[in-house]
């Protein structure tokens, strides 16, 4: 049912096995202890007056925190043991902050959206409806201004740094964190196995890690064109590091990585930074903004007072991040209180991060084709509790904070490339892919049909076969946004997940094609390419400690039951109509008034084609007319045959969004421009016969 050339290594967070000490803890003294404000701007946003709420203000610094290794809190992040102490046995690390906040937070609603940025970025502009960048607070227009959804309802925005990968370049407000490295004992550098997955067109590539040693024999570069070639390695001639170890090239000097070819370093590295004290920064730099009045100097907290509620927004990445902080726990704050009150999680679905490992890289994720080999997609993949069918273990991303009481609810929005090429299916799966599961009670899941990872304005085709996936997601999110708030503030049940399920034939194997249900349509090749989840062998020692002694894992036996294949989790995919589009899942007016097939899967054009073109989907237009349709042998029904007349496709067009409205999908204020997006986009396709009376 999986295809058997993609790999995903899924283990089991070493770290649940800290749980117990972490729901147990005392009193912490983990806190930030200083912030210092280097950009103070009153009012942000132009001066631009929001009606009720007034104007806005930007503040931005660097905050600095410390945390006790001997806290049980801090109990399950790897290496902090052996990260350096200041005077007091603390462990101290530094990261970036922004906010923006009403002048006047008498007037604000008393509620943050917090976002950790992905990648360094600030990306809360498709909920938002406009975002400015790393600086939204340098946003004037007031026509966007005044389509924000977040500053006219009052909410204070806040962002910090916790991926060290980010970098440390704060131009433009790009949000990093500073983490101390760790040592041995006796002070000499952490060696260990490192593992890279290089796409490039340069003609150099820094190493995540810098060499423990420049000697060449000690490492392997391969290459190859297609996920399928045999790799073939590069010999020590045909490659160097740079002065010192941070980076390799290819020689002779001067030439550059193939690009979209795929390279394999394997190396030892050295001097490994305690990566999983980002989940700490996050965890208390919201309890000291929700709880604190000042830091140990007494600067005071800019929020100092009004916070009653903190809600997360995130795409993709930091929604990973946000999933294994959930898991371990990191959601109680110092004082034992909840940090998190609501979690909205967008396109993180079914994976944690690989961050809280010892030469781990928190910036890889899985797609088709990429980033196969690292640990990401771990037990426990779902919100309720359940036993893992390999490893026998029992786990649920609620555990350890149902032990405390700080559970935050959680809207999981996610589109049908999680499910393509990573394993979605698996948050509302038994492990063993047999059964369906329920909610868990604080929690629920929504599948946007027919969606790509994120959104993209345009549908230019790239390096994929077919043009790309345009469909926009963002009024669901503003509406589940609200509902999530009204399940917080008044305990309104938010809609119903809706995801496809194993019991009503919705949820099926990714091939063949008949079983998926995707049509023949000519020109569009369909592979049934999905990422498996095999579980891979990264050393003994792996689950206890999050210390790779095997690294890229190997499939090895007494390990594994098939030493070629190794024990996978099931996984599957949503079934289609006859046009190609997913039946189950919360369904855009663009899908459910089609001018086109929307998949959340796409395949590469050109030397690479046949693998997957990672996060992208397609748009496949339907034909204009009968006898287009007829001649090119496509199955699905022209636009001409779809809709007799304008004020016909008008009308479908109206009933599908305010069908949305009704089922709170889609916010009222978000209606008419739905309507008016779909009325433009079937005007455009000159093929709907007009009537002058729906002009």
């Amino acid at each position: 049912m999986c295809n058997r050339r993609l790999l995903m290594s899924t283990v089991s967070l070493f770290a649940l096995s800290a749980v117990g000490v972490l729901i147990a803890a005392p009193e912490a003294d983990a806190r930030v202890t200083k912030i210092q404000i280097t950009t103070k701007e009153t009012p942000t946003f132009g001066g631009y007056t929001f009606k009720g709420v007034g104007t806005y203000e930007k503040i931005a610094g660097k905050a600095f925190g410390e945390l006790d290794p001997k806290d049980p809190k801090n109990a399950g992040i790897v290496d902090i043991q052996l990260a350096p102490r200041n005077a007091d046995g603390k462990v101290e690390y530094a990261f970036d902050f922004y906010i923006l906040k009403p002048v006047d937070q008498s007037k604000s609603n008393h509620k943050v959206m917090y976002e950790p940025p992905n990648r360094g970025r600030k990306t809360h502009g498709a909920l938002n409806r406009g975002a400015g960048n790393d600086d939204p607070g340098a946003v004037t227009d007031p026509k966007v201004l005044a389509n924000m959804f977040l500053p006219p309802r009052g909410y204070t925005m806040v962002w910090s740094g916790w991926d060290y990968s980010a970098g440390t370049n704060n131009k433009n407000f790009n949000t990093t964190i500073t983490l101390p490295v760790a040592k041995n004992p006796d002070g000499s550098p952490i060696t260990g196995p490192a593992y890279e997955y290089i796409v490039t067109r340069g003609k150099s590539y820094t190493l995540s890690y810098p060499a423990a040693t420049m000697d060449k024999g000690k490492a392997t570069l391969t290459h190859r064109a297609k996920l399928d070639d045999l790799p073939e390695v590069v010999p020590g001639s045909g490659w160097t590091y740079d002065a010192d170890g941070t980076a390799i090239s290819l020689l002779p000097a001067g030439t550059p990585f193939k690009a979209n070819d795929i390279y394999e370093f394997s190396y030892t590295a050295k001097d490994p930074t305690v990566n999983g004290i980002g989940f700490a920064a996050v965890r208390d730099f919201n309890a000291f903004l929700r709880y604190e009045k000042a830091d140990t100097a007494g600067t005071p907290n800019p929020l100092a007072g009004d916070v009653t509620r903190i809600y997360t927004e995130v795409s993709s990445q930091p929604g990973r991040m946000l999933n294994d902080f959930r898991n371990l726990g990191f959601n109680q704050a110092e004082n034992g209180k909840i940090v998190f009150d609501g979690m909205m999680q967008w396109i993180a679905a079914g994976d944690g991060i690989n961050m809280n490992y010892r030469f781990s890289q928190p910036g890889r994720t899985e797609r088709n084709r990429q980033d196969q080999l690292y640990a990401e997609g771990v037990f426990p993949f779902a919100n309720v509790t359940t036993t893992d069918p390999i490893t026998g273990k029992t786990a649920g991303r609620y555990d350890a904070c149902s032990k405390t009481n700080t559970c935050p609810l959680a809207m999981e929005i996610y589109s049908a490339n999680e499910y393509w090429v990573k394993g979605a299916s698996l948050m509302h799966t038994d492990p063993a892919g047999k059964t369906d599961l329920p909610d868990q009670p604080k929690a629920r899941i929504y599948f946007i049909s027919s969606h790509q990872h994120g959104f993209n304005e345009g549908t230019s085709k790239g390096a994929c076969q077919q043009l790309g996936n345009p469909l926009n997601s963002s009024p669901i999110q503003r509406a589940l946004w609200e509902a999530m708030d009204q399940w917080s503030t008044k305990g309104v049940a938010p809609p119903p997940s809706s995801v496809p399920r194993l019991s009503d034939g919705t949820l099926v194997s990714a091939l063949p094609q008949s079983a998926v249900g995707f049509p023949q349509i000519p020109g569009v090749n369909f592979t049934g390419l999905k990422s498996t989840r095999y579980l891979l062998n990264y050393g003994p020692d792996f689950y206890r400690t999050g210390i790779m002694t095997v690294n890229p894992p190997v499939i090895t036996p007494p390990m594994f039951e098939n030493p070629k294949n190794g024990p996978i989790y099931p996984t599957y995919v949503p079934k289609t109509d006859a046009d190609g589009n997913d039946i189950a899942g919360i369904r855009l007016p663009d899908v459910t008034v089609p001018l086109a097939t929307y998949t959340g899967w796409a395949l590469r054009a050109g030397a690479q084609a046949g693998d997957g073109c990672e996060g992208t989907g397609q748009m496949i237009p339907l034909a204009k007319t009968k006898a287009e349709r007829m001649a090119s042998g496509d199955p699905r029904p022209s636009i001409e045959e779809r809709y007799p007349s304008f004020p016909v496709y008008a009308e479908k067009v109206k009933a599908a969004v305010q069908d949305m409205v009704t089922r709170r999908l889609m916010l009222q204020e978000d209606a008419q421009p739905a309507i008016d997006h779909l009325l433009r986009a079937g005007e455009a396709t000159g093929a709907i016969p007009m009537d002058p009376s729906s002009k």
